[in-house]
C-alpha cells in the first residue's frame, strides 16, 4: 500500500453517505491498486537479487561452483528491469486518472443533519481487523568539500610586509604570516545534498463502530423526506405510517445509508530533499586601506606598543577588510499521512564558517617556548619585568588578532538559527507516526453501511410512539418493547 489511502472527510462517521463520494473512493482505490501492485511485485524482485547475491558470496567461500546461479542472476536482472518497466508504466497510465478523480474531493461541504441519537450512542473500538505494515524506504546522500586558494595570498604577503616594515622585522614577520594564513583570499564551497523518500501503508487491527446504535426517529424521517421529497412521510398522519408499517418491505425502496462504523489503516508518505550550497570568501584590500590609513596605523601602533599590546584595534581590522559569507539552503519537503498525524520537528540550521587559523598543539608550544628565550634574563628587576610582561602581552595581543580578525565580522551570523523540516525531521516524524499506529483506528478503508428505508421508518415511529401496541422490528439496537394489546 505504497500510495495514500484514498479519503473524502464528507464522509463522516453517523454521517448520511452519499453514494456517488463512495463510488469515486472505490474508484480511486481500483486505479491505484495496479500501481501498488507493479511496485510491490518490483521490490520482490529487488529483495530476491539482493538475497542471491548473499547466498553467491556464501557458495563463493566455500569453494563451491556458482557458474549455474549466474545464470539464474541474470534472469532475476531480466526479471527486475521488467517489473520496473511495468511499475513506470503503471503510474504514468494511471496518475492522470487518479487526480482526475481526486478533484472531485471538496474540503467543505454541507449534508442533512445525522439521524444517530448521540445522546445514547456510543462508540467502542472492537479488533476484528489485523495489524500490518508495508513500508519502502529509498534515502541517497552526497557531501562533497572543496577549498581553493589562489596565488593573491603571495602578493599580498609581499605588500604587507613592506607596509609593516616601520614596525621591525620581528613584528612584521609576524604581520605577514598572520597575513598569509588568515588574511588571503580563500573560496570554500560545501555542497550536502540529502534525500530521503518513505511510503508505509498500515492496517489497523482496530475497527470503530456504534455499540449500542440509537436511531432518532424523528430527525430519520427530516433526512429521509429531505432525501425523496416525492415518497414522504407525514409523521402528523398516524394512519398513513400505519399502513406503511404493515406493508411488505421491499429491497427496491427508497433508501438512504449511514456510516455506521468501519475498519480502518493509516498510510505515510513523506519525501525530503535538501541542497545546501555554503562559500565563504574573504578578500583583503590591503592597498588602498594603507595608503588611506597609515598615519592611523602608525599611530594606534606606537600606542599599543606602550602599553604591550600588539598591532590595531578592532575598528581599524574590521575596515580594512570585507568578509563575505553565504548560504543558500534548497529544501523541498511534502507529507501526506492519512489516519494518523505524527509528530513534525523542525531542526536548527546554524551557519558557520570554516575556521582560518591553525591553532594546532605543537605550534602553541613553539610559541611558548619562543616567548620564554626572548624573556629569559639573568638578573630580574622592575625593568626587566615590565619588559617581559610587554612581550608577553604583545604574543597575547597577536593571537587574539589572529582569532579576532578572523570571526569578528562572522559574529552575528554564527548567532543566527534558523528553522528548516530536513531528513531528521522526517524520520522523527515517520517513528512516531509507528508509535502512535499500535493504538489507532486509522482512516476509513472497510466502510460499514447501515442502509435505512421508508419501512423501517415506520416501524420505529409506531415503537417510539405506540410503544407496545404493535410487533415491530427495531431499527437499532434498542430493546423492542412487546405489545400490550390494541388493534393490529
Amino acid at each position: 500500500m505504497a500510495s495514500s489511502i484514498p479519503y473524502d472527510p464528507r464522509l463522516t462517521l453517523g454521517g448520511i453517505v452519499d453514494n456517488s463520494i463512495l463510488e469515486n473512493l472505490e474508484k480511486i482505490g481500483a486505479l491505484q491498486a495496479p500501481i501498488d501492485s507493479a511496485l510491490a511485485e518490483l521490490n520482490s524482485a529487488i529483495s530476491l537479487r539482493r538475497k542471491l547475491d548473499m547466498t553467491d558470496s556464501e557458495i563463493q567461500l566455500l569453494g563451491v561452483s556458482v557458474d549455474a546461479l549466474k545464470t539464474s542472476l541474470e534472469d532475476v536482472n531480466k526479471e527486475i528491469v521488467a517489473a520496473a518497466t511495468s511499475y513506470a508504466s503503471q503510474a504514468v497510465a494511471q496518475l492522470p486518472q487518479i487526480s482526475a478523480a481526486r478533484k472531485s474531493i471538496a474540503q467543505v461541504s454541507d449534508t442533512l443533519e445525522s439521524p444517530v441519537d448521540w445522546n445514547k450512542s456510543q462508540f467502542k473500538q472492537v479488533p476484528i481487523s489485523t495489524d500490518s505494515i508495508v513500508m519502502d524506504v529509498q534515502y541517497f546522500s552526497l557531501a562533497t568539500e572543496t577549498q581553493t586558494s589562489d596565488q593573491s595570498m603571495q602578493q599580498l604577503k609581499a605588500f604587507v610586509s613592506a607596509s609593516t616594515s616601520f614596525l621591525g622585522d620581528k613584528a612584521s614577520t609576524d604581520i605577514t604570516n598572520a597575513s598569509g594564513s588568515q588574511l588571503s583570499k580563500q573560496n570554500e564551497i560545501h555542497d550536502i545534498e540529502g534525500t530521503l523518500v518513505i511510503t508505509a501503508g498500515l492496517t489497523h487491527k482496530n475497527a470503530l463502530v456504534f455499540a449500542p446504535y440509537i436511531l432518532d426517529v424523528d430527525k430519520a424521517i427530516r433526512v429521509y423526506n429531505g432525501l425523496f421529497p416525492g415518497d414522504m412521510l407525514n409523521p402528523m398522519d398516524g394512519k398513513s405510517i400505519k399502513d406503511t408499517a404493515k406493508g411488505e418491505n421491499k429491497p427496491s425502496e427508497n433508501k438512504f445509508h449511514i456510516l455506521s462504523g468501519f475498519s480502518g489503516g493509516s498510510s505515510f508518505v513523506g519525501m525530503v530533499h535538501v541542497l545546501k550550497d555554503s562559500s565563504t570568501e574573504t578578500s583583503q584590500k590591503m592597498r588602498s586601506v594603507a595608503q588611506s590609513l597609515q598615519g592611523q596605523m602608525e599611530v594606534g601602533s606606537w600606542f599599543s606598543d606602550f602599553k604591550g599590546g600588539f598591532g590595531v584595534d578592532n575598528t581599524f581590522a574590521n575596515s580594512a577588510k570585507q568578509l563575505l559569507s553565504s548560504q543558500n539552503i534548497q529544501n523541498h519537503c511534502s507529507l501526506v499521512c492519512m489516519g494518523v498525524v505524527p509528530t513534525i520537528e523542525s531542526n536548527d540550521v546554524q551557519i558557520a564558517v570554516k575556521q582560518f587559523t591553525d591553532f594546532s598543539p605543537d605550534k602553541m608550544m613553539g610559541q611558548l617556548a619562543a616567548l620564554q628565550n626572548s624573556t629569559a634574563s639573568e638578573q630580574s628587576s622592575v625593568g626587566s619585568a615590565a619588559s617581559n610582561a610587554r612581550t608577553g602581552g604583545k604574543m597575547i595581543a597577536l593571537e587574539s588578532a589572529k582569532i579576532s580578525s578572523a570571526v569578528s565580522a562572522v559574529g552575528a551570523l554564527d548567532d543566527g538559527k534558523n528553522k528548516m523540516l530536513d531528513i531528521n525531521s522526517l524520520m522523527t516524524a515517520f517513528t512516531d507516526y509507528v508509535t502512535k499506529s499500535a493504538d489507532a483506528v486509522g482512516c476509513p478503508i472497510n466502510y460499514f453501511l447501515k442502509p435505512i428505508n421508508k419501512h423501517e421508518l415506520a416501524e420505529a415511529w409506531i415503537g417510539k410512539y405506540l410503544p407496545g401496541q404493535y410487533v415491530t422490528e427495531s431499527a437499532d439496537d434498542a430493546d423492542p418493547k412487546p405489545p400490550t394489546g390494541g388493534d393490529a
